[in-house]
């Protein structure tokens, strides 16, 4: 089929490879601006953007959708279908219906549960034990239309979203191409998505990144997988901040201690509001992550220490 291809972050690049394997034409991109990035705040190009390259395929990237520029282009160039994964921006109508097939969206999640911005950080917050991606018939609304198909996995209980958003990526790669030869072969029957059972997931920011030791040592493992590699879980310990990359429901467990006190050092152990967390990794202000067994080589801390 011929596609115009819409998507900018890591998660999407994947699929523009599958989908050239599969035989199909990925006739242009449609990637947001490059933005700068780093201390010297370089102009760098989105992920999507340096595959397509890769392969030759032409880019565009502009800022508005809705200005008639982006029609024009995609009436000029006649695709089949739109493949939309991740792209960042909402599609006004008269795009949407542009392709001869409509556009076609991968959605991290298994729909109606978490649409939105952040459905892989949400599932691991939420302690979900099974999430997947989703292919929908892209309509006006968010994440709201029709379910062409799904495939799923388990989430393990350690898993940070980070490992998650990897695997889904695979899968949603694998699963755009099962869903464009049904499509060629007129054998998708699109569902509905029931209204009632849908969540939505909000975007993610650092107001969400303290941590509150009163919580329950699993809602705080999942806090911090969940937020695990951005925006990161935070403490404070003796003053300063320190980043929680990385941790485990600990079988320890000291209910006389405060919520928030180091139980115990090896490995490092915090109280919480019930059970207790082991922390494996952590980043101290300006410097390295490091698992906290390296940092304690360097910090002395006590049994006793209240992390706030």
């Amino acid at each position: 089929m011929r596609i115009i291809f819409m998507g900018t972050p890591e998660f999407a690049a994947p699929a523009i490879d599958s989908l050239l394997a599969a035989g199909h034409e990925i006739a242009a991109v449609f990637s947001q601006p490059d933005k700068p990035k780093g201390r010297g705040y370089t102009l760098t190009p989105p992920p999507v953007k340096v595959k397509a390259l890769e392969h030759g395929i032409p880019v565009y990237q502009p800022t508005s959708m809705k200005d008639g520029e982006a029609l024009k282009l995609f009436r000029e160039i006649q695709p089949d279908v739109g493949v939309v994964i991740a792209y960042g921006k909402i599609l006004p109508q008269d795009i949407l219906d542009a392709p001869k097939f409509g556009c076609i969206n991968v959605h991290a999640s298994l729909l109606p549960k978490y649409r939105g911005a952040a459905p892989i950080q949400w599932s691991v917050i939420d302690g979900e034990s099974r999430t997947g991606v989703t292919t929908m018939q892209m309509d006006a609304g968010l994440d709201t239309g029709d379910m062409l198909m799904k495939c799923e996995t388990d989430i393990s209980p350690d898993e940070t979203a980070g490992e998650l958003h990897d695997r889904l990526s695979a899968m949603g790669a694998e699963l755009i191409v099962r869903t464009l030869n049904a499509l060629e072969k007129g054998q998708l029957r699109p569902e509905k998505q029931d209204n009632s059972l849908s969540c939505y997931a909000r975007m993610l920011t650092k107001e969400l990144c303290a941590v509150d030791w009163s919580k329950s040592a699993r809602d705080i493992h999942n806090q911090i997988r969940g937020l695990s590699p951005w925006p990161v879980a935070t403490a404070v310990l003796e003053g300063k901040k320190i980043k929680l990359h990385r941790s485990a429901v600990s079988e320890t467990d000291a209910p006389e201690a405060q919520c928030g006190e180091i139980i115990a050092l090896d490995p490092l152990t915090v109280q919480c509001g019930s059970g207790a967390i082991e922390l494996l990794e952590i980043q101290a202000e300006g410097k390295k992550r490091m698992t906290a067994r390296d940092y304690l080589r360097g910090h002395r801390i006590d049994s006793g220490t209240i992390l706030q």
